[in-house]
């Protein structure tokens, strides 16, 4: 890898100073700023071997730096030792923002490039704005390590669209999603939506594909005015039945890279709205140009920037989609359960626990959760990790990498899939054998903090910046804490992370700021990480849900979905507070009706004693 990545760098500097080009900032986005990407656009693991999904690599003529957030910290060291690259750890003392390096680094007159497409308008005019006073010009045209990788590069992904049931499983028609965006654009003064989000285009027309792995989606565009709907996909991907689709509902369909030449040539005679956090700076500077040569007007007088339109309706589940949601997570959190009695069976017994692995491990989990009916898919990479690589928040074994379990310590497994009545996601730690006592009490209070989160009431108007203490609260009593956010959306057969409400103690963005509403679903997963020891995390999915009206005003709670067991091996009682101990003795009582149905008798004896109040 030291050899491959020194090369590639090289390669990508010659070609930056043939463009005159002083320094070439790379991010982690494909052409719609998603968090998974598929390989044709993993151009940071390219030049320097790192496989997280979110960085920015910045290649200088001397120095290359790659910043990259708490979760990939442990990993990123790992993977780009020898690439001659830098590691930024965001967030640190002392380490700067990817801005304000930009700023020291770039110098007077310079030249600033980026995949123009691959840069979010947000970002690209943010960086425009920064350097305007040393004079640096933007070069957003060019895909340099396209040239680099050229024909080793993978190829851009397409696969057929698929429809799932709109009565059955999205409980809305596509023409009633139209009327409610329609209604948003007349809120904003707005006569056109331009999105290239590809979770909310889904959504918005009830499709699904497969071009992402880990989301069903689609790599596609879409339009819409107040009388008309497009939509931009690759032809191969087009079926028969997303013909009749799109004839039922007057979908124009058009070719995937056909937006620029579409945008060019309308004639707006209205505001156009779209996410500047998600439309590319490329498809911006196209927009720009189609609006100020066809109407004589500055692009700030025709555009409304607004964040989450979409996601804020994707975010609030409806009757349909919740009670699919409250179905499949029992089945699939009878799966889970399965697998930890399975495990700790086969760590028991010295013969098969000396063939188990990391890999072994998600390969089972994995085959359990395909059995369940309507399975399409993971919902991410199965994440298998024991002793120190747990404290890797996400790392995941592979065929080449992979560790030996032993009957002693703790296994890490947080695991999801996709199926057509919705998406899971679910961590538990598990007790392979014996722990230490730092190992229970850590595990106790990572236990605390998703039952008191899991258990509070709010009131209306609460976000996610306003219930995070509940979870840290017990960490931080004690010099604790975790380098992570608390929570995060979840989709409907769409993005295992779904905003825009999120359960953070930190803003990062706007979309922080979202109250919680009856509907949404979101993860409670606090953690413990200790590096190069061992990693805790407990995560259990919640669906925000009335709780009462008082003369003070209106409350919410949240009721689990996820109902799979705590590790009793783990649990250290003197912990507990009266308080805490209620919610657990109450959520494992619920467990305990819930799964045992799915469970053979052997499965169901061992759950009982699970789940025995404490």
């Amino acid at each position: 890898m030291e050899n491959i990545c020194t090369e590639r760098i090289a390669h990508l500097r010659e070609e930056m100073k043939k463009e005159g080009i002083t320094a070439w900032l790379v991010t982690s986005a494909d052409y719609h700023n998603s968090e998974y990407v598929a390989a044709y656009f993993k151009t940071i693991e390219f030049l320097c071997g790192f496989t997280g999904e979110a960085a920015t690599l910045v290649i200088l003529p001397e120095e290359a730096d790659l910043w990259v957030d708490g979760r990939y910290f442990i990993q990123a060291e790992k993977e780009i030792k020898g690439s001659g690259v830098m590691l930024q750890k965001m967030g640190e003392p002392g380490v700067p923002t990817v801005h304000a390096f930009l700023k020291e680094k770039m110098p007077d007159n310079g030249t600033l490039g980026f995949d123009g497409l691959c840069v979010t308008k947000h970002e690209g005019s943010a960086l425009r704005e920064l350097l305007a006073y040393k004079n640096v010009t933007l070069r957003a045209d060019l895909d340099l390590i396209g040239r680099i990788w050229g024909q080793d590069r993978p190829a851009l992904p397409s696969h057929p669209v698929f429809l799932p049931d709109e009565e059955k499983y999205a409980g809305e028609t596509a023409a009633d999603k139209l009327g409610r965006l329609r209604e948003k654009l007349k809120e904003h003064h707005a006569q056109y939506y331009l999105t290239s989000k590809l979770d909310e285009i889904m959504w918005l027309y009830n499709i699904r594909g497969n071009d992402v792995e880990y989301n069903p989606v689609a790599l596609s565009y879409a339009f819409v005015s107040m009388d008309h709907q497009y939509l931009f996909i690759q032809d191969s991907e087009v079926t028969d039945e997303l013909r009749e689709h799109a004839k039922k509902y007057d979908i124009f369909l058009h070719h995937y890279f056909a937006l620029n030449e579409f945008l060019r040539k309308m004639k707006f005679d209205g505001k156009i709205l779209f996410d500047p956090d998600y439309v590319s700076y490329a498809i911006y500077e196209s927009l720009k140009t189609s609006v100020e040569e066809g109407t004589g007007r500055h692009i700030e007088d025709m555009t409304v920037e607004k964040p989450g339109v979409i996601d804020l309706m994707k975010a609030v589940k409806n009757p349909t989609e919740i009670r699919n949601f409250r179905e499949v997570y029992i089945e699939d959190s009878a799966a889970l359960t399965k697998f930890i009695f399975w495990i700790k069976q086969k760590m028991q017994n010295p013969e098969t626990a000396k063939n188990q692995t990391e890999l072994t491990a998600a390969e089972h989990l994995d085959e359990l959760r395909a059995q369940i009916s309507d399975y399409v898919e993971l919902s991410f990479g199965t994440i298998s990790a024991y002793g120190p690589n747990a404290a890797m928040m996400h790392y995941a074994p592979t065929k080449e990498d992979h560790a030996k379990l032993k009957a002693e310590g703790m296994l890490l497994v947080d695991s999801g899939g996709h199926y057509l009545r919705g998406t899971t996601d679910v961590t538990r730690t598990i007790a392979l054998g014996p722990v230490t006592e730092e190992m229970k009490k850590d595990y106790t209070l990572t236990a605390i903090s998703q039952l008191q989160l899991m258990g509070t009431q709010f009131l209306k108007g609460s976000c996610g910046m306003t219930l995070d203490i509940m979870a840290r609260e017990p960490m931080w009593s004690r010099g604790m804490d975790y380098k992570c956010g608390t929570g995060h959306g979840i989709g409907n057969l769409l993005n295992v992370h779904e905003g825009p409400q999120t359960i953070r103690y930190r803003m990062r963005e706007q979309a922080d700021l979202t109250p919680f509403a009856p509907g949404m679903v979101t993860s409670d997963e606090p953690g413990v990480y200790k590096a190069g020891r061992y990693g805790i995390r407990i995560e259990t999915i919640l669906l925000c849900v009335d709780r009462q009206t008082t003369a003070d005003g209106i409350f919410y709670g949240f009721e689990p979905l996820t109902f799979v067991p705590l590790d009793r091996d783990l649990l250290d009682v003197r912990y507990l507070t009266p308080e805490t101990r209620t919610l657990l003795n109450r959520y494992h009582k619920e467990v305990l009706e819930k799964i045992a149905p799915f469970l053979n008798d052997e499965e169901q004896q061992w759950l009982e004693g699970q789940c025995a109040e404490i």
